[in-house]
């Protein structure tokens, strides 16, 4: 390109097209590669879900640990209410439904006769049995039979154990009152309990003996185990775990069962009180 002094210069024309034509380029990929980036996420977020589960809580002490895992593992969020059976089957009968149900067996065949769970997806957590429990550094009376246990319960100025009506550790154990003869005259000096952990108030030192299933006993602080209800006398509970019929959420709620039901999370119900099923 000649210059009007007559130099001639190299025509740079095609040198700037190409130089704005470049950054154009650059930015049209970034875009792609941000909007492909956003598209993943996205994805990713459509794909994370909530699960709502329904559990008795003699199961809360490894549930909480193995909730906790699961989250981490696989992104999705399982909101747990925990509550004494008898509570759940109440709730049952109402509309709203979770998504995953852990109960006892004594009702896992009205639960599924009901058409609340479907029977295919029920699988067994671990079985418990019912124990008394003391305060740390409380004397320790002798329960190893059935004559030693009425003659300890005799004694005690006061006991706690769940709500016959609730929980299935305080039926189990105003059937055994009733078997040893004292029901009437340990009844004015016994405190029901409600719903979670009925021998917090024995950690406390407000009352001498508490009755629930072990794995019930074993997470409170300030709370010993004395020992299971002896033989003739105990009650072992298999906990099942199972969907319900109206899950929301049917892909992750039978993953969570997997999850829970693998070799691994045994071990870990075995760590908190349990029995292998």
């Amino acid at each position: 390109m000649a210059h009007p002094d007559g130099t001639d210069y190299p025509d740079m024309s095609n040198s700037m097209n190409h130089h704005t034509r470049a950054p154009q380029a650059a930015q049209r990929r970034l875009g792609a590669l941000l909007a492909l980036l956003a598209g993943l996420c996205c994805a990713s977020l459509a794909q994370a879900a909530e699960i709502v589960v329904w559990s008795a809580g003699a199961v809360q002490a490894p549930m909480l640990q193995l909730v906790a895992d699961y989250e981490k593992a696989s992104g999705h969020t399982v909101k747990v209410e925990y509550a004494p059976v008898g509570v759940w089957m109440r709730r049952l009968a109402q509309p709203a439904k979770p998504d995953v149900l852990v109960i006892s067996q004594d009702v896992l065949e009205t639960v599924q006769n009901n058409g609340w769970t479907l029977p295919p997806t029920a699988a067994p957590l671990g079985r418990v049995g019912v124990g008394v429990a003391v305060a740390e550094g409380a004397a320790r009376p002798d329960i190893s039979s059935p004559q030693a246990l009425r003659q300890a319960l005799l004694n005690a100025k006061s006991i706690t154990y769940m709500d016959p009506n609730k929980g299935t550790s305080g039926k189990h154990f105003a059937w055994v009152l009733e078997q040893l003869g004292i029901a009437e005259q340990v009844k004015s000096k016994t405190k029901l309990g409600d719903v979670g952990f009925v021998v917090e108030p024995v950690a406390r030192g407000e009352v001498e003996l508490g009755i629930q299933q072990i794995t019930e006993i074993l997470p409170v602080a300030g709370a010993r185990l004395l020992g299971p209800l002896p033989e003739p006398l105990q009650k072992i509970t298999t906990y099942y775990i199972a969907q319900t019929a109206e899950a929301r959420q049917v892909a992750v709620a039978r993953d969570f069962i997997t999850f829970v039901t693998s070799a691994r999370a045994r071990a870990v119900f075995v760590e908190k009180g349990f029995a292998a099923p």
